[in-house]
């Protein structure tokens, strides 16, 4: 067996023995790259996405079959040492780093492979694999998931905590397309989850997959990829008063037009060009012949202003991915970008939309606090629900994943000026103050939720908002799977 390591004080030299020794010991074959604290390459091995974290882990190791991952979750009951696995490393809060100092970081990058299955249009999917990567593979055969669009992203934490993407009203979300997983549970244990075998993991490894063992590979039923895909952009500059009359036609228009699921879309939010006002922005991506997009619109359009710019991008499903990565789903040649940012969510119930008060108040919030704000800042609301939404189509106690009668999931993300630390104190006061306007001013009893792969590391009640009327049951899967609390960081299943 051979591990790299770098001797670096006393601390990293016991790790260092007790990584050799003890994974010589349980598979004397082995050969598992491991970077400690004081190497040449730890700083790069251990680099966040989120730059407002500074997380020291206490080992990275990189295997490269599952018996490896289930060595080194092994080792790290027997140092003491809990484990997290790292897909893309883009958590928003560094969970992929173990959100917390002296975690063993099992990155997956070497776990590469695409497997598809022409006949049955299954993949199996090795969760090193980024989204770009995935787009490419699965093109080459016809075929296609619902994820998003950043083509850095690691499927890992992507999949096993939701996967939203402009055709999840048409197939779904990233992970209601699993059909087993391929995992190691806390105590080493290399098994296999699927609504026949292991069924009550299948349901916690999809929506809270971290926290009850370390997916190495999902089996997914993929799609056709359509033909044809239309990626279009409107936009508006509103006061606050008409950006909340325009926020309110477009809730009204998604809940009561009988949308096809080829249908998805998000409004964004940025500052406007003076105090006071918004700038107002309709995209989404339109997976049916074009010439039937206006017509699915119209009535949206007719009760609107003249927009100010349009944009249509019509091709196939791969130029429509590329379209939407911002315009190579390569992610070899360039490297992953980095960036110091804070982000909220914000689910919001289809049977109780936002209110005509909420939608003002949160206006005024954005057209004035927000022009002054000292952060660069965008809001995405992401249309989840309306008719025919594949999301909404699956029981909110099937999977972990219960937040199912969503209309829009809104993300509020703010970067510090330059995208580099310090995050400015006034940047989480802003985004507060963003989303309170919203959630006070709606019903005391509004049953609101958060979006896990909006990770947020500020959130009081995480576990009713992420998880609502699951945690329960998840809490005591987690004493099942876990009872030593191998996998846990800041925002895992509590025992």
């Amino acid at each position: 067996m051979r591990i790299f390591v770098l001797l670096c004080g006393i601390s990293c030299v016991a790790l260092a023995q007790d990584l050799k020794g003890l994974l010589t010991q349980q598979s004397p074959d082995v050969n598992i790259s491991v970077v400690l604290p004081g190497q040449p390459t730890f700083a790069n091995a251990t680099r966040p996405f989120n730059l407002r974290f500074d997380i020291e882990p206490a080992a990275v190791a990189f295997p490269t079959t599952i018996q490896e991952v289930s060595d080194i979750v092994q080792l790290g009951d027997k140092v003491n040492h809990q484990v997290v696995a790292r897909s893309g490393g883009h958590s928003y809060i560094a969970n992929g780093l173990g959100g917390k100092n002296g975690t063993i970081i099992v990155d997956l990058s070497n776990f590469q492979k695409i497997t598809v299955d022409d006949k049955s249009g299954t993949a199996v999917i090795e969760m090193g694999n980024r989204l770009g990567d995935i787009v490419t593979a699965l093109v080459a055969h016809g075929r296609a998931l619902p994820h998003g669009t950043c083509p850095y992203v690691g499927i890992g934490g992507h999949a096993v905590h939701g996967g939203f993407g402009f055709t999840s009203r048409l197939w779904g979300l990233t992970l209601d397309a699993i059909l087993s997983i391929d995992l190691v549970l806390g105590n080493g244990t290399i098994t296999t989850a699927s609504k026949k075998l292991n069924p009550d993991l299948f349901f916690a490894m999809r929506g809270a997959g971290s926290s009850f063992g370390i997916a190495t590979a999902i089996t997914v039923q993929t799609f056709p990829a359509p033909p044809t895909a239309t990626i279009f952009s409107y936009n508006w500059h509103f006061t606050a008063a008409d950006a909340a009359i325009a926020f309110a036609k477009y809730q009204n228009f998604v809940l009561t037009a009988n949308l096809p699921p080829e249908f998805g879309a998000e409004i964004v939010l940025t500052p406007g060009d003076v105090q006071g006002n918004v700038s107002v922005g309709l995209a989404g991506g339109w997976y049916l012949p074009f010439d039937s997009l206006n017509a699915t619109l119209k009535p949206f359009m007719d009760v609107m202003p003249p927009p100010r710019t349009i944009s249509f991008d019509t091709g196939d499903y791969l130029h429509s991915a590329i379209n939407l990565a911002g315009g190579s789903l390569d992610t070899t040649s360039a490297p992953d970008g980095t960036d110091t940012f804070y982000a909220k969510s914000l689910m919001t119930p289809e049977k109780e939309p936002m209110s005509d008060k909420a939608l003002l108040a949160w206006m005024n919030t954005l057209a004035n606090e927000g022009f002054n704000a000292p952060v660069g800042w965008f809001i995405q609301a992401e249309l989840f629900g309306g008719h025919n939404s594949a999301i909404n189509a699956v029981k909110s106690t099937d999977t972990a994943f219960a937040r199912r009668s969503s209309l829009f999931t809104i993300q509020f993300y703010a970067s510090s000026h330059g995208n580099v630390p310090p995050y400015p104190a006034g940047g989480f006061t802003f985004l507060d103050d963003v989303v309170n306007s919203i959630v006070k001013n709606s019903p005391a009893n509004w049953d609101y939720g958060a979006y896990t792969n909006y990770v947020d590391d500020r959130l009081p009640d995480w576990q009713l908002r992420y998880y609502a009327e699951n945690y329960p049951r998840l809490q005591h899967l987690k004493d099942l799977f876990d009872p030593r609390g191998t996998f846990t960081f800041p925002t895992s299943i509590q025992k």
